[in-house]
């Protein structure tokens, strides 16, 4: 047995209310960060999607230099990480502690050569340093409070300016960077500031709605734009690749586009009335995209000559991924997210860019369980103590509250819903209880076949109950776990059952003859959180808080495919995708996909 990587489904920028979210872009990448990860996605080949998870603290900031060989990112520690993006292994280039707090915000110069951080240090908010030896290259000095942002000429002679919550623009000369003077054009956080391509001018945002142009060279200001304005601050400003025009995102839920000779609007882009509407970053790549984000996360992507709406929405989890399951009757799957959405993705399509938002009301808590049917009803499980059904491409509005903290979710036959919660288990069909089962055990996992369910408990046990559509009544306790028991998964045809426990060991039960039929499936070394059988029943896959995938056979209990380091925080979700497509999701936010091959 082998495997071999396949598709990758990012997830979507971090972002916090209040705060600029920085984007990056070369040639036609955009580039963020989310916890630990950072995301390089290509705009116009959606299937070229790289992450990197060096960072042991959530990242901050990522930028690719002007060469495309390299990205430096940053981190909430003041660390910066620069790392190679042109070979598959992603060498680390340097690591550097620049400042001793939060990186905002950092930049290459046009040689690729030198960087500048900023961010919220104790002793200084920026520092300047040789990307490949980490030696100073300057001083960033001037400001009395934490720097949002920083820009640098790519041209010689290089300078640099630096935006600050003092609500001033610090400019620097350079190389070696140092305080040449304070423009004082702000009334209020300075919230963005960026060179135009050509290094003639860059322009400055903030939070008092107001944007500015200035002299590349001398930092003389050149003006204010006033037709027009943003009635919220201002997060975040881009150039076009042509220098002519200028992109502002701002609070207001509006996104617009500058003629920077004239200093007039060309066009203004509403999006939404909501907070999560909100635009918080942008960036221009080079590919004439214009890229804005919203607080949700959504990527919006406009074409500057067409259109009053954006051209296209890419969607994708905010937050950790904590259940997803595979529908029977389309490629597609969906995802549950520690924020409480659920979003649903074709999987079939290698060229599709996006996730989709389900339509109605979901859950205002994190979603601890997700389960299908045959006939391809969903049934989701979240914090906030409620089932909700999913069919076609939304919620049902109806919805079922739980006696108490929902764990684990399965269905049964004629769409039967079999909840284990903090309290008991509860069987729901069409959004009525049923059944109530209060056993003496904490019980925390279930799964279900046409007439049997088996509940994992905190005792380490897992119990078999007959159903005969009205009510549960136990026939078989199974032992062998050696933790709580955190997973469970009937084979297809019922005659098998997998059970993962809280040490990482799974154990494989015979139902018929109700006997363990293998305990060497243990290679994990920590909470197993999913299970999902291949359609044949003769392999298993699991997924574990220690990072790891393994695939197990049935035949062949010592064989095992093992896909280490399959994600980055812990993997919480393992479906099969099709025949021999394997896809793991967790603590990042991405699904990844693997292709299996099952030797004879």
């Amino acid at each position: 047995m082998s495997f071999k990587r396949s598709d990758l489904y990012p997830c979507n920028p971090a972002t916090t209310r209040g705060e600029s979210t920085k984007l990056g872009s070369n040639s036609d990448k955009i580039v963020y960060t989310n916890g630990r990860a950072v995301v390089i996605r290509d705009l116009k080949n959606p299937a070229a999607v790289t992450t990197y998870s060096g960072h042991v603290q959530n990242t901050t900031v990522a930028r690719i230099s002007p060469s495309g060989y390299y990205c430096a990112s940053a981190d909430i520690t003041g660390t910066v990480r620069v790392w190679d993006i042109a070979g598959e292994d992603q060498a680390l280039k340097g690591e550097y502690k620049v400042i001793s707090g939060t990186v905002k915000d950092l930049e290459w110069d046009g040689e690729s050569k030198r960087i500048v951080a900023v961010g919220d240090g104790r002793d200084k908010f920026g520092h300047a340093f040789m990307m490949d030896s980490g030696s100073s290259t300057g001083e960033i000095i001037g400001h009395s409070k934490v720097i949002n942002a920083v820009s640098i000429r790519g041209q010689r002679p290089f300078r640099a300016a630096t935006a600050s919550d003092d609500a001033t623009i610090v400019f620097h000369q350079g190389a070696p960077y140092k305080y040449e003077k304070t423009i004082k054009t702000h009334t209020k956080f300075v919230q963005d500031v960026r060179y135009s391509p050509s290094g003639d001018h860059f322009a400055s945002v903030g939070s008092d709605a107001k944007i500015f142009l200035y002299d590349g060279k001398t930092g003389e200001t050149l003006g204010e734009i006033t037709d027009s304005p943003h009635s919220g601050s201002i997060m975040a400003c881009s150039w076009s690749p042509d220098n002519t025009a200028l992109v502002t995102s701002a609070a207001d839920r509006t996104v617009k586009l500058w003629d920077v000779e004239t200093r007039k609007a060309l066009t203004t882009w509403t999006l939404g009335s909501t907070v999560h509407d909100q635009q918080v970053g942008s960036t221009w790549t080079a590919g004439d995209d214009i890229v804005s984000l919203s607080m949700s996360g959504a990527l919006n992507v406009f074409d500057r000559r067409v259109g009053d709406k954006p051209a296209r929405v890419l969607l994708g989890p905010q937050k950790s991924i904590t259940a997803a399951v595979a529908l029977p009757s389309a490629s597609t799957f969906l995802a549950g997210s520690a924020d409480g959405r659920i979003l649903s993705r074709t999987y079939s399509d290698a060229g599709a860019e996006s996730y989709a938002q389900l339509e109605g009301e979901g859950h205002a808590a994190l979603v601890s369980g997700i389960a299908a049917s045959a006939e391809g009803k969903a049934f989701s499980i979240g914090f906030d103590d409620k089932l909700r059904e999913i069919e076609g491409s939304g919620f049902v509005p109806a919805v079922c509250p739980t006696s108490s903290q929902p764990k684990s979710v399965a269905v049964g036959p004629d769409s039967t819903v079999f909840v284990a919660e903090a309290s008991g288990v509860e069987a729901i069909r069409s959004n009525q209880r049923v059944f109530e089962l209060n056993p003496k055990f904490a019980p925390s996992a279930v799964a279900a076949t046409e007439t049997l369910v088996a509940i994992g408990g905190e005792d380490q046990k897992v119990r078999l109950y007959a159903w005969d559509g009205k009510a549960l009544a136990e026939s078989a306790t199974l032992e062998g776990n050696k933790g709580t028991v955190s997973a469970l998964a009937f084979s297809p045809d019922g005659s098998l059952l997998a059970a993962g426990d809280s040490s990482g060991k799974i154990v494989l039960f015979d139902i018929k003859e109700k006997k363990t039929v293998t305990t060497r499936w243990s290679f994990h070394s920590a909470r197993i959180h999913s299970l999902a059988w291949t359609a044949d029943g003769q392999h298993c896959a699991s997924g574990s808080l220690d990072t790891h995938v393994y695939v197990w056979s049935v035949q062949k209990p010592m064989r095992n495919i093992a896909i280490k380091n399959a994600g980055p925080g812990g993997v919480s979700a393992v479906l099969w995708a099709g025949d021999g497509r394997l896809a793991s999701a967790g603590a990042d936010g991405c699904v990844r996909t693997w292709d299996i091959t099952f030797h004879a």
